[in-house]
């Protein structure tokens, strides 16, 4: 049985940005991911926003992570090369029943660091985007775009060059917790099993379904996971639009709004649809009730206009009618087992967060350099 130091399960964005913080910490780590690529699932199925930090309860994790990630995420890829555009959001009132829970939204962000949004009247949304029906808005200079592949592949250099190795078509089978550490089995190609300092669970989807086969870990510290699909419709004719631009949130989401990609191609959505499996095939049907959402603040879309994008779906931990469930991250301190970090309902903003999801992992460990270097590690990576 191999040792080593510190297994991060799951190559999405997410445990990109921990195996990078753990390996910059001086750990030995191994990333192990399912796919025959890396952020093949939720991460390459996803609006690539860059937020704010503006919806997301005061005090949570995913306000307080989304507002240090962001900061972070602009950083990092200012000095990587990533592609990405401050190209701001605009979040409008279309009625005057609306202004009240617009200045709430307003106040709400402040208390969670979003301290930028400007209060535009009518006039000022039409002077920034002519084709908007809105009495008021506000403006969030913070909100952009990015390149998520681009993000994903930058994350994996950053990591690997501090020592980390990624190994592909690895599925986790199942971990054990013993006197000696955490075993974990994993399949694949080459099945083997290792003994591991410390686990950290970042497998999306999965997670959930690899934390029930902790063998060791309480059954009480397995969250229910559910699937929430949402569809995504494109603009066939070219955009007029150059900021994002976003309803008030109505309950269970926020509403079908327009996002924008690098290329300057629109996206409408998402709906909400909860399902029971992973299945990502898009109905065009469902873009039928998207033009009456769309046509509250854009009355110029034109039958006709959308056209089939993608569908992604949320890895859930709370369910149909349920509030939504902050971020978490369970570490000893919440389960009691060492070593262990299991990353539950990291659902947007995860892109966002994800270096300060990185960090705050690794302060969940305690960040010690173990010092532990296998003949594994020796082996693959050629020292």
């Amino acid at each position: 049985m191999e040792r080593v130091d510190c297994v991060v399960i799951g190559a999405g964005v997410v445990g990109l940005a921990v195996a990078r913080a753990m390996a910059l910490e001086g750990r030995e780590v191994l990333l192990l991911e399912a796919e025959a690529a890396i952020g093949t699932g939720t991460s390459s199925r996803n609006s690539e926003v860059v937020h704010a930090g503006i919806y997301y309860p005061q005090g949570s994790l995913k306000a307080r992570l989304c507002v240090a990630g962001r900061d972070a995420l602009y950083a990092f890829c200012e000095g990587h090369g990533v592609p990405y555009r401050r190209c701001g959001k605009l979040i409008v009132a279309t009625d005057e029943s609306q202004l009240a829970g617009l200045q709430a939204l307003q106040t709400h962000a402040a208390a969670n660091g979003v301290v930028d949004l400007q209060w535009l009247n009518g006039d000022e949304v039409r002077g920034l985007e002519p084709q908007l029906n809105a009495v008021a808005g506000l403006l969030s200079p913070s909100t952009g775009i990015l390149d998520s592949h681009a993000l994903m592949l930058a994350l994996q250099g950053d990591a690997e060059a501090a020592g980390a190795l990624l190994a592909l078509r690895a599925p986790v089978g199942a971990i054990e917790v013993t006197n000696e550490g955490l075993r974990v089995d994993v399949g694949g190609d080459e099945p083997m099993t290792l003994l591991a300092t410390s686990v950290i669970n970042c497998a999306g989807h999965a997670a959930p379904v690899i934390a029930a086969h902790t063998r060791g870990l309480a059954a009480e510290s397995v969250p229910p996971r559910y699937f929430a699909k949402g569809s995504y419709f494109s603009l066939a004719a070219p955009t007029p639009f150059r900021h994002l631009v976003y309803p008030l949130p109505e309950p269970g989401g926020l509403g079908v709004h327009l996002t924008l990609d690098l290329g300057g191609q629109a996206r409408f959505g998402p709906d909400v649809q909860w399902v029971e499996s992973l299945d990502y095939q898009l109905d065009e049907h469902r873009a039928d009730g998207f033009y009456a959402a769309i046509r509250r603040y854009w009355p110029a879309l034109s039958d006709g206009a959308l056209q089939s994008a993608y569908t992604g779906i949320r890895p859930k931990i709370s369910g149909p009618g349920e509030p939504a469930a902050d971020f978490r991250i369970d570490g000893p301190a919440q389960h009691g087992v060492t070593g262990l970090v299991n990353l539950f309902g990291i659902e947007s903003p995860g892109l966002t967060a994800a270096l300060a999801i990185g960090d705050e992992v690794r302060r969940s460990l305690g960040c010690e350099r173990r010092g532990v270097r296998s003949g594994l590690f020796l082996l693959r990576s050629g020292r």
